[in-house]
């Protein structure tokens, strides 16, 4: 349920993957997905976002039409960013290429992090969490797959049968009670939980 992109050898950035999915049901399990995150930023309503690993830009769009917030929308892959910029220009959001690892915080810092659908690609979760806590933020939206359902349905649907469902870059599988506890561990505060199927979205704060 996500295509990624891959550059110089690396999968980077999300393109058009599962945001476009033309399936009745992949439709209805996004919009579970779209509601969450909605949810979660109305219910803060920041000033000012940090998101994470925007991809194409779908979070991006949500939590435009659902706060009232300056954005700054990050993702590791320009040419990614390049086609997100023509598709979503805002004056309300502004686009920098940055890895999660290299994000020097910024001097006044964010309200809000947003971090959706990234952490299962890292090698190092631990230490992208420690990045994403350095931006000094008072509130976090994380989310990522919720396994093994995940791959369950990837299977069921016929997608990457040799690998067991596993989606392309997922290096990292969460189910709920697991993410929660690498959330916690990692020094956050889960406020706000939900489980849209399939996937696992939390809404924190800093201690």
């Amino acid at each position: 349920m996500k295509k990624t992109r891959i550059e110089g050898g690396v999968v980077v950035g999300t393109s058009g993957g599962k945001y476009e999915l033309k399936n009745p049901i992949a439709q209805y399990l996004l919009r579970g997905f779209d509601n969450a995150i909605s949810e979660m930023a109305e219910h803060i309503s920041p000033s000012s976002i940090l998101e994470i690993g925007c991809g194409e830009g779908h979070v991006t769009q949500l939590l435009l039409k659902h706060t009232s917030a300056t954005i700054v929308a990050t993702d590791l892959s320009a040419s990614v960013l390049s086609e997100t910029k023509k598709l979503l220009a805002s004056e309300r959001v502004s686009y920098l290429v940055s890895d999660i690892e290299e994000l020097e915080p910024w001097a006044s810092p964010p309200e809000m992090v947003v971090c959706c659908e990234v952490l299962e690609h890292l090698q190092d979760p631990e230490k992208a969490l420690q990045a994403l806590l350095a931006q000094r933020a008072e509130w976090y939206i994380l989310s990522v797959p919720r396994e093994p359902i995940w791959r369950i349905l990837n299977s069921a649907r016929g997608a990457y049968i040799k690998d067991l469902g596993n989606s392309p870059g997922h290096i990292q599988h969460w189910n709920k009670h697991k993410f929660i506890r690498f959330l916690e561990q990692g020094g956050l505060k889960c406020k706000m939980i939900r489980t849209p199927l399939p996937w696992t979205a939390v809404l924190c704060q800093t201690f």
